[in-house]
């Protein structure tokens, strides 16, 4: 049994270790080392290669409570994932891609390597896709570089749109004028640009036509330029809309498009535009598509277990039905 020493700041103690020692548990328990708390100094006992693992972990989670991160049980599981595999290096990386500043003063980063290459995908490219499962983000971080695109001047415009299938994009039986009928399709959009923005600076852009929220059916016929324009739950577009949005793509503009395949409320027998644009676009110059993952799920950890579980139960009927 070998043994290592790491200094670490008395102040962030607590965080590290988290309530009732559980962050360290769950390390100890990881790599059948035992971790002791011996003032400004931790000691690892162990064997050598569970001792180096267990070290970077711990390096990694210093870093992320050193820059004013929060650490649970999700990140750390994250951090022990991407470290099994080798990718200490890229993981503290994260913490210094800072996205925007939300109204409350909390810095916007990415959690995860997808959630990173995403973000690197969207600086680069006129259009993405962003595809994966509930929680990984797409939505949101979409929403954070629109913003500060914007705010950069480097788009006039922030576009937001939605197809909104629950009404069949047949919205006139709805109560209200056309922006009470579809903010029930838009909301999540909403609580996004007010959490980032704040609600009195997304209102005045909003009246201005700097931002403009609308259902996809309103974007045809139209050319968008110098916008930033995210289509989000894509997956519910057929293959014509999505082929109408791709093509309103003006001078200046970019486009995130993001949709979870597994979540599509199509009629049956209808095909999704966001199935086949990925596979039509994959190797277009100025087209990337980004997959997340459940391990790119920042959502509750009981999410991943589900998308997981989900995942082998489809898995296991499509070899059934083979």
């Amino acid at each position: 049994m070998e043994q290592q020493k790491i200094q670490i700041s008395a102040n962030i103690i607590s965080s590290l270790f988290g309530s009732f020692d559980s962050n360290i548990k769950k390390i100890e328990d990881e790599y059948n080392v035992s971790i002791i708390n011996r003032g400004d100094d931790i000691d690892i006992l162990g064997e050598s290669r569970d001792i180096q693992k267990a070290v970077n972990v711990i390096n990694s989670l210093i870093q992320l409570i050193e820059s004013g991160e929060s650490i649970d049980t999700q990140s750390i599981n994250y951090i022990i994932t991407e470290i099994n595999e080798d990718k200490a290096e890229e993981v503290n990386k994260l913490k210094d891609d800072v996205i925007c500043m939300t109204i409350n003063g909390r810095a916007l980063k990415p959690k995860t390597l997808g959630q990173k290459y995403y973000i690197d995908s969207i600086r680069k490219n006129t259009v993405v896709f962003g595809v994966g499962p509930a929680g990984t983000g797409k939505t949101y971080l979409a929403m954070a570089m629109a913003i500060t695109a914007f705010k950069n001047g480097d788009v006039n415009r922030i576009i937001l749109t939605r197809p909104a299938i629950e009404a069949g994009e047949n919205l006139g039986f709805l109560p209200g004028d056309l922006q009470d009928k579809v903010d029930p399709y838009l909301r999540p959009l909403y609580d996004a640009l007010y959490e980032i923005m704040g609600a009195e600076t997304f209102l005045k852009n909003m009246e201005k036509g700097a931002i403009e929220v609308a259902p996809l059916a309103y974007m045809r016929g139209r050319t968008l330029d110098n916008s930033f324009i995210v289509l989000d739950e894509a997956q519910n577009t057929t293959p014509e809309q999505m082929k109408m949005f791709l093509t309103r793509l003006g001078y200046g503009s970019k486009a995130v498009v993001t949709g979870d395949v597994t979540q599509i409320d199509l009629p049956r027998g209808k095909k999704s535009g966001l199935i086949e644009a990925v596979k039509i676009l994959e190797d277009v110059e100025g087209v990337k598509i980004c997959t997340l993952t459940n391990k790119d799920v920042v959502r509750h950890p009981l999410v991943q277990r589900i998308i997981s579980a989900y995942e082998a139960y489809e898995k296991a009927n499509e070899k059934s039905d083979k």
